[in-house]
């Protein structure tokens, strides 16, 4: 994998940039934290060298000055939002969160309830994680929000909240997805805290877009890809170019909110200390990258990858043709097709010729490998098994898996499982290496090989499996689909030779 991202320094000047802002305010700073927290794998894949606990960990060498609290919209719970990427709702994923920031030593302070409006659902949430020992307060529904400034700014709007009793000098606010009302929180602190003659200042930590690259670079368009269907739009804050003479690149939604936080800002402290929406944030990311042009590549076939994901997930009815068009139409501003991934276009050679559903992987050198199905192994499963032996340098000829030990695998799947696909799935086959590493020394070395998979492309020309997908993500590998079920398989195993 090529590196264009400094992850080390990143975690030293970011950590640095906060506790100047924290300054800034005097005695306590409320940071709204967009995207993930941690497991942030679009970030690690536009930014090759970035970690995806990254922020996570800035986070912890700050974890005697900080606290967290989860926001959840009543809204979200009473929908039972749940989050594509994990297929769980909100009200779990914010136990996720909990847990996975109490477990690294992080304070959570306390879970905010937003958008309450007498849900009965929100208030049996409440119900239930106040019998776990969470602190949990309500932020309400506030008439004519946010454009509304002088209700919002009064007690009848932000102070009719439930204050949420903070203690450290740096509060983050983050939450399971957009929408949440993390910047409502944040604000309605403001308010608050300013009443009890406490000096908080607000920032907010957004990783993308990154405002001191240009406007069409393509780690920026490929921010644009991830939120296709949230119609986010990359855009020159007009703000900071008319106070600072300086370009810098923010998101259509902060540009158009900052007018209304402004209006807040001045009612709160008497006078804005921000001029522009870019000013809020503290987002180091631009100075960090090491490679502009590993960062560019990695970023056009991060912008592919999601073109690929979303006709996948339009055919499976959970996309819609607009996303689809939008997506279309930022890969043709990026100036890129999806012949512009190597993998692709190796994939459907070898389809044309085998007819069969095929794969096919680039590798850290540059190699290209193909595969395609079999009565034994799915394409997928043959190409890993195919990139590990080439990389072990072993010949193409052995087999790692005796057939002997594939067959009886098979009868269970179909015979005793009554499943309808006998060949074995990525993981299957990194079992039995497995196993068989014990006793072969060829086994042995393709395992090794599996870090020198991370940052591999892959196509299929088939949708894979979840099983598969997954192991390909755990791998760090790129993977692309054409949003076809099933290719006409080749001759299956008998009865009699399973």
């Amino acid at each position: 994998m090529k590196y264009g991202f400094d992850n080390e320094k990143y975690l030293k000047i970011q950590s640095a940039r906060i506790k100047e802002r924290i300054a800034q305010f005097g005695d306590k700073l409320y940071m709204e934290f967009g995207g993930k927290l941690f497991d942030d794998y679009h970030a690690s894949r536009v930014l090759p060298g970035f970690e995806p606990d990254s922020k996570l960990k800035m986070l912890m060498q700050m974890k005697d000055d900080a606290e967290i609290i989860i926001v959840i919209s009543a809204v979200d719970i009473e929908k039972n939002k749940i989050r594509n990427d994990l297929g769980i709702t909100y009200d779990m994923d914010v136990l996720r969160l909990r847990d996975e920031f109490m477990d690294r030593g992080l304070s959570v302070n306390s879970v905010v309830i937003t958008h309450f409006n007498g849900q009965a659902s929100a208030e049996a949430y409440r119900k239930r994680l106040e019998g776990m020992g969470i602190t949990v307060y309500y932020h309400h529904t506030i008439e004519g929000y946010p454009h509304n400034v002088a209700l919002i700014d009064s007690d009848e709007g932000f102070g009719k909240n439930d204050y949420v009793v903070t203690s450290m000098t740096l509060v983050v606010v983050t939450a399971p997805g957009h929408g949440s009302g993390k910047m409502d929180v944040c604000l309605s602190q403001l308010y608050q805290e300013n009443k009890r003659g406490v000096k908080a200042g607000y920032a907010k930590f957004e990783t993308f877009p990154v405002w001191s690259l240009p406007l069409n670079h393509p780690v920026n368009i490929a921010y644009e890809a991830a939120t296709a269907d949230l119609d986010d739009v990359n855009m020159i804050d007009p703000f900071h170019l008319e106070a600072y003479g300086e370009t810098a690149v923010n998101y259509n939604r902060d540009v158009e909110i900052f007018p209304v936080m402004n209006a807040l800002f001045d009612d709160i402290y008497g006078t804005s200390p921000y001029k522009s929406p870019t000013d809020m944030g503290v987002n180091m990311i631009g100075p960090c990258i090491s490679d502009d042009e590993v960062c560019r590549e990695a970023s056009k076939q991060e912008i592919i990858r999601r073109y690929y994901t979303a006709i996948c997930n339009f055919a499976d009815g959970k996309a819609t043709e607009a996303e689809v068009s939008r997506l279309a139409l930022i890969m043709k501003r990026a100036g890129i097709t999806t012949a512009y991934r190597r993998t692709t276009v190796a994939a459907h050679e070898r389809l044309e010729k085998s007819g069969g559903a095929t794969a096919a992987i680039e590798l850290e050198d540059g190699t290209i490998l193909t595969a395609e199905t079999s009565p034994l192994l799915g394409p997928s499963a043959a190409l890993l098994l195919n990139a590990l032996k080439h990389l072990a340098g072993i010949a193409h000829n052995v087999k790692l898996i005796p057939k002997t030990m594939i067959a009886p695998i098979q009868k269970t799947k179909v015979t005793y499982l009554h499943g309808h696909n006998p060949r074995l799935h990525t993981d299957e086959v990194l079992v039995l290496i497995s196993m068989l590493s014990l006793l072969d020394e060829n086994c042995k070395l393709a395992l090794s090989q599996l870090p020198r998979l991370l940052g591999a492309q892959v196509h299929s020309s088939v949708m894979l499996s979840e099983v598969d997908r997954k192991t390909f993500n755990k791998l760090g590998i790129g993977l692309t689909c054409d949003p076809v079920r099933k290719i006409k398989d080749p001759e299956t195993l008998t009865e009699e030779e399973i």
